[in-house]
This record gives C-alpha cells, sequence and structure tokens, in this order.
C-alpha cells in the first residue's frame, strides 16, 4: 500500500512524485504523452527530493522509475527556446539545475535502484547512470543521441554516463548517437540486469527489499567507499565550463538541431 510522502512538484506539465513501501521510497518522473520528458521545474525538485530522502534516516533504498511504461526522454526539448536562448542561459540550466539534480541523484546516501521501461535516452540515462543499479526490461532502449539535437553532452552529465559505461561505449552512444536495445546494453556493462517486461517491477522492488533487509549502515559504507576507492577525473575549472559552452552554444548546428526536433524533421547540419 502505497502512501504519500510529499505533494506532486509543482511544475507546468510534468511532475516528481515521492511515495513510499515501508523502508524503500519511490521517485517517479511523470509528464504524461512526453514520455516524461524532464522540465526544468522537474530537475529542481528531483533536487529537492533526494536531498531530503538523503537526510532521512528511516529509508534504506530508493526506486527511481518513470510513468506509464517509459523511464525518461531526456530533457523536455519544448522548453529549448525559452531556457536556453544564450550562452548564459545554456551555462545556468546545465550547471545549476540539471547539474545539481544530477549530483544529488548520485550523492544520495541510500541505495538507489533505476527501474528502467520503455525510453530511457539522454538526460533519463543521466539520471539511471547516477543510480547505484539499473534494472531493465527486456523492451527498454538506452542511449544519448544528443549529438543529433547539434550539441554536445556537457561535462557534469557525462561524468556519471562515462563512469557506468567506460570509455568505448560512452563514444559509440554520443558520436552515432545509436539508442541501444536492452540486451545490447546490458552486454554492454550500461545495465545491471535484463528482466522480462511483464516481471520487470517485480524484480526492481524485490531488488529493493533485499537491500533494505540488509544492514543499512553497511550499504552506505559500502557506497561511501567505493567511491572514495574509484578514480575520479579533475573537475573542470570555472573558466575551462565557459569556454566549452561558448564554443557551441550559439552555433548554426545547434539552432539547427533543436529547430528540426521541434518541427519533427532530420537536421541538416553544415560544416
Amino acid at each position: 500500500m502505497k502512501t504519500s510522502l510529499a505533494s506532486d512538484a509543482p511544475t507546468v506539465t510534468g511532475k516528481v512524485r515521492l511515495t513510499s513501501e515501508g523502508s524503500i521510497a519511490v521517485v517517479t518522473l511523470s509528464q504524461p504523452g512526453r514520455l516524461n520528458a524532464i522540465t526544468v521545474a522537474m530537475w529542481e525538485e528531483i533536487t529537492r527530493t533526494f536531498t531530503a530522502l538523503s537526510a532521512d534516516p528511516t529509508l534504506r533504498c530508493v526506486v527511481v522509475r518513470g510513468a506509464d511504461g517509459n523511464f525518461a526522454a531526456g530533457a523536455d526539448i519544448t522548453e529549448f527556446p525559452i531556457v536556453r536562448k544564450s550562452e548564459a542561459d545554456v551555462y545556468h540550466f546545465h550547471q545549476k539545475v540539471v547539474a545539481p539534480a544530477l549530483r544529488a541523484v548520485g550523492d544520495c546516501r541510500h541505495p538507489t535502484v533505476a527501474l528502467i521501461e520503455g525510453v530511457c535516452v539522454g538526460g533519463g540515462l543521466e539520471i539511471a547512470c547516477q543510480c547505484d543499479l539499473r534494472i531493465a526490461a527486456r523492451s527498454a532502449r538506452v542511449g544519448a543521441p544528443i549529438g543529433l539535437l547539434g550539441f554536445p553532452m556537457a561535462p557534469d552529465e557525462l561524468r556519471g554516463l562515462l563512469a557506468v559505461a567506460g570509455r568505448a561505449v560512452t563514444l559509440e552512444l554520443l558520436l552515432e548517437g545509436r539508442v541501444l536495445p536492452a540486451e545490447e546494453a546490458v552486454a554492454k556493462g550500461l545495465l545491471t540486469r535484463v528482466i522480462a517486461d511483464e516481471a520487470v517491477e517485480r524484480e526492481a522492488f524485490q531488488c529493493a527489499a533485499r537491500i533494505a533487509a540488509g544492514s543499512p549502515e553497511a550499504a552506505r559504507l559500502n557506497k561511501q567507499t567505493v567511491r572514495r576507492l574509484t578514480p575520479e577525473a579533475v573537475p573542470y575549472s570555472e573558466a575551462e565550463l565557459r569556454a566549452f559552452y561558448a564554443a557551441w552554444t550559439d552555433t548554426a548546428n545547434h539552432r539547427e538541431g533543436v529547430r528540426a526536433f521541434l518541427e519533427k524533421r532530420r537536421p541538416g547540419f553544415t560544416g
């Protein structure tokens, strides 16, 4: 029996729902009709939600999922002409909106399990890669085809994908823009395991229950120790970040990529 822990996020069309099943919290991304594409308000609510969850000592596991049979189709590109108009806007969106949300998921002190169904691309895959485990339905599809929008993946967003997938698979996803079927993704280490569609929800919650049955202190310390023993790249300096966004924000290919997506046609890139 699910009980509400918090009201739905105050967004325009999307919501981040938070419910509980005993010591297991469930975070659900929801934007009906748009494959749960993540609005700015949803990104901000993800930050608030995971910050609060991390501070709750009664929890033992967090399951992250999408509503209505899909995980998330990345950021809501229909907002881009408004929230990413200029270089300053692009910097703010990626560094002050998306990066804190991903950091909040990755820094959660409790173990996290991504329950992946349907589409999990772009920002959706970035969120899944910040989770500790990724359990996917056999019909799920994962990828990062942002090159088709005419821009690269931001450094703080690329960090999580690279940590999970490694250099070769990360470059394959970003350069080809191919969306992988679940069976190929698990073979390449991008997913933890793949389960039959009709059983994936049950398996994800059984996984969470197994985690919750263990010592919460041990689980939290294991997360901390794995992070401590995992080499991390030197983060970009502020100057490097500014140069990164300046290099591509005001380009014809960036404008063409977003315009083509909104007009539902193939982009015609130049150069």
